[in-house]
């Protein structure tokens, strides 16, 4: 597998979200985009740990979803439920902050996306605490532990793999 990695941040305002995705399909048909509510990202190591893991899950066989994309989301979130997973990473209709990660794609692949998405906006990926400790119910202890939000997403992601 083409693990090229690449990720953004964009503001986009989604009117029709089947209509969204039937595009970003036509522009990625080599290799896989998934979209994320970025609300729910801790940092760019974060969502590359969590795009590792998805990928290494592939190859050994221990994926939770059918999809790439599904399973970056579900790494991402520390969920092993795909429908939790979408409710905190999901994409919805209206004015949503955007993390875009394309693995094994061209180069260009994020120009292309801008015509769809507007405007990069990469600080979108930039973490707020107090959302993310109420999103993913993160104890103070846990924080002052793991020493950021990001560490701990980092952790709990890692941990997937120990459950069964």
């Amino acid at each position: 597998m083409n693990s090229n990695i690449q990720i953004a941040g964009f503001k986009h305002n989604v009117t029709n979200f089947i209509d969204l995705m039937d595009k970003i399909k036509l522009i990625n048909q080599d290799c896989t985009v998934q979209l994320l509510n970025a609300d729910g990202i801790a940092g760019n190591e974060h969502i590359i740990h969590a795009t590792i893991h998805a990928i290494k899950a592939f190859e050994r066989n221990e994926n939770i979803a059918n999809d790439l994309g599904i399973e970056i989301c579900v790494r991402a979130s520390a969920q092993r439920q795909i429908s939790k997973s979408l409710k905190i990473l999901g994409i919805k209709e209206g004015k949503m902050n955007i993390c875009v990660v394309a693995v094994g794609c061209n180069e260009n692949i994020m120009d292309k996306l801008e015509s769809l998405l507007d405007t990069r906006a990469d600080e979108v990926l930039d973490s707020d605490d107090k959302d993310l400790k109420r999103t993913y119910n993160i104890s103070n202890e846990e924080l002052k532990t793991a020493g950021s939000i990001e560490n701990v997403m980092i952790e709990r992601t890692s941990l997937l793999i120990l459950e069964t």
